[in-house]
C-alpha cells in the first residue's frame, strides 16, 4: 500500500524539479541570447580555433557539454551551436559532435519530462474516452513513423519533438534511436553550412541559414518524410484508422 506520506514528497520534489528547470531556462533564455549568435563566432573564432588546435579533445567534450546544456534547457542558440560545431571541427566528425550532443540533450529533456509530468499525462491519456483516446491510440500504432516525422520535418520545433514523446509514454529506445537518425539530415546541413564559415567570414558576410529550404534540400527531406508517412497510410487505407 502506498505511503500517503511518500506520494506527498514525490509530487513536491516533482514540482521543485519542474519549478527549477523553468527558472534555469528562463534566465538563460533572457541571457544567453545576447551571445549565443553568429557576431560572437566571429569575433572570437581565433582564440576559438587556436584552443581546439592545442587541446582537441578537451574542445570536443566542452563543445558536446554545452551542446548538450543547450538542448536539454531547451537554451537559445541550438542552430548556433551546430554551425559552431562545423566551423570547429568540420563537416566530419563535426555532425557526429553535434548529433551526440543533440541527442543526449533530447533524451535528458524527455526523461525529465516524463518523470515530472508525463507518466501523469500518459496514465490520464491512456484512461480518456473519445476523440482524445483515438489519437492516443493511434500515434501508438505508428509511433516509429510518427516519431521519425517530426524529427524530419523542419517545420517541427525541436524541443517540441523532445517533449511530445514524453507525455504519451514513448518508450526509451525508440526515443533515441528516431532522434539520432531522424536530426541526421538536418545536421548534415546545418553543420556543412558551419564548416564553409572560414570564407563568410572573409567576405564579410552571414550565412544563409535559409539554404535548407531551398529545392535541391527541401525536396529529399520531403521526399523521405513521405516514404516514413507512406506505412501510416497504408494502415489507414486497410482500415487500420491512423489518426
Amino acid at each position: 500500500m502506498t505511503d500517503p506520506n511518500e506520494t506527498s514528497e514525490s509530487g513536491l520534489a516533482r514540482i521543485i524539479a519542474i519549478l527549477a528547470f523553468v527558472i534555469v531556462a528562463v534566465i538563460g533564455g533572457f541571457t544567453l541570447g545576447d551571445y549565443l549568435n553568429f557576431e560572437t563566432l566571429r569575433e572570437n573564432r581565433e582564440a576559438l580555433l587556436a584552443y581546439r588546435d592545442s587541446h582537441y579533445g578537451i574542445a570536443v567534450a566542452v563543445f558536446i557539454s554545452a551542446y548538450v546544456a543547450i538542448v536539454a534547457f531547451s537554451l537559445p542558440g541550438a542552430t548556433m551551436a551546430t554551425l559552431t560545431g562545423g566551423f570547429l571541427f568540420a563537416t566530419f566528425p563535426g555532425v557526429l559532435f553535434n548529433m551526440v550532443g543533440a541527442a543526449t540533450g533530447a533524451t535528458l529533456i524527455f526523461l525529465a519530462a516524463r518523470w515530472g509530468l508525463g507518466e501523469r499525462l500518459g496514465a490520464k491519456l491512456k484512461a480518456s474516452d473519445g476523440k482524445v483516446k483515438k489519437i492516443k491510440d493511434a500515434i501508438d500504432k505508428n509511433q516509429w513513423e510518427a516519431l521519425f516525422l517530426i524529427r524530419l520535418v523542419p517545420a517541427v520545433p525541436f524541443f517540441v519533438a523532445n517533449l511530445l514523446p514524453a507525455f504519451l509514454e514513448v518508450p526509451l529506445y525508440r526515443f533515441v534511436i528516431t532522434t539520432f537518425l531522424g536530426i541526421i539530415p538536418g545536421a548534415v546541413v546545418f553543420t556543412s553550412i558551419g564548416a564553409g564559415l572560414g570564407e563568410v567570414f572573409a567576405r564579410d558576410e552571414r550565412p544563409d541559414l535559409g539554404v535548407i529550404f531551398e529545392p535541391h534540400i527541401l525536396l529529399p527531406i520531403l521526399g523521405l518524410s513521405a516514404l516514413v508517412a507512406l506505412p501510416i497510410v497504408i494502415k489507414a487505407l486497410r482500415g487500420g484508422k491512423s489518426i
